[in-house]
């Protein structure tokens, strides 16, 4: 301010509000047990549709395919979410092994399930993008071993429509029923047996899906 002004008492304009920051990329970063043709994702059913998708290795005809369905690449964001394999109608949790190729398709084509500044233009411009898409990504605060929040976030692809289809139909190579597991690994933590825990979370290394900016990431 110049000592002119000063003398003046003239008010001066507040500063312009500044763009948000866009999102960090290593803040939003897939993490997954996966090889070079194949992820693995996770869901929690209830066991009348569970244990036959884990026994067919494919979900069966009851599995509805038209509607949103979520995928998991973090086994312990999806504890946080069924409660240890313990929450009604989540009481089976599954493994599944999808191709690369058809997580990546969906990667490229999907849109954020909110609007966020920094990553679209506007409103309307996220809105168009939403109906457009059969896929749709959320990123949620990534769970430690107790289930608390980390400062950095996890990523859920919604898929429905044509992506839903593909991803039961064409997509799944192998369906595991991983609930044991999750109860031993819950089980040692109530034992306060936390490195034995650890031990056995699923290996979960960094996803190389390239850039993905349309998705904050």
């Amino acid at each position: 301010m110049s000592d002119v002004t000063t003398a003046l008492n003239v008010p001066t304009a507040p500063p312009a509000p500044s763009a948000p920051p866009a999102p960090s990329a290593a803040n939003r970063r897939i993490r997954a047990a996966h090889t070079d043709t194949t992820i693995t994702v996770y869901q929690a059913y209830s066991p009348s549709l569970g244990l036959p998708a884990a026994r067919d290795g494919r979900f069966p005809p009851a599995w509805k395919r038209e509607r949103m369905t979520w995928i998991k690449p973090s086994f312990l964001w999806m504890m946080y979410r069924c409660g240890w394999a313990s929450k009604p109608d989540q009481e089976t949790v599954l493994a599944i092994e999808i191709s690369r190729s058809g997580f990546d398709e969906a990667l490229r084509g999907a849109c954020l399930s909110h609007y966020e500044p920094g990553v679209h233009a506007d409103r309307e411009a996220w809105q168009q993008s939403l109906r457009g898409t059969s896929a749709r990504v959320q990123w949620d605060p990534e769970r430690d071993l107790h289930l608390n929040p980390l400062p950095y976030r996890s990523l859920q692809l919604g898929l429905s429509g044509r992506s839903s289809r593909a991803y039961a139909d064409e997509w799944t190579l192998a369906i595991r029923d991983v609930t044991p597991l999750a109860r031993e690994i819950h089980g040692l933590l109530r034992a306060g047996e936390e490195d034995a825990a650890r031990a056995l979370l699923p290996v979960e290394t960094p996803y190389a899906s390239g850039p993905l900016p349309h998705l904050g990431a």
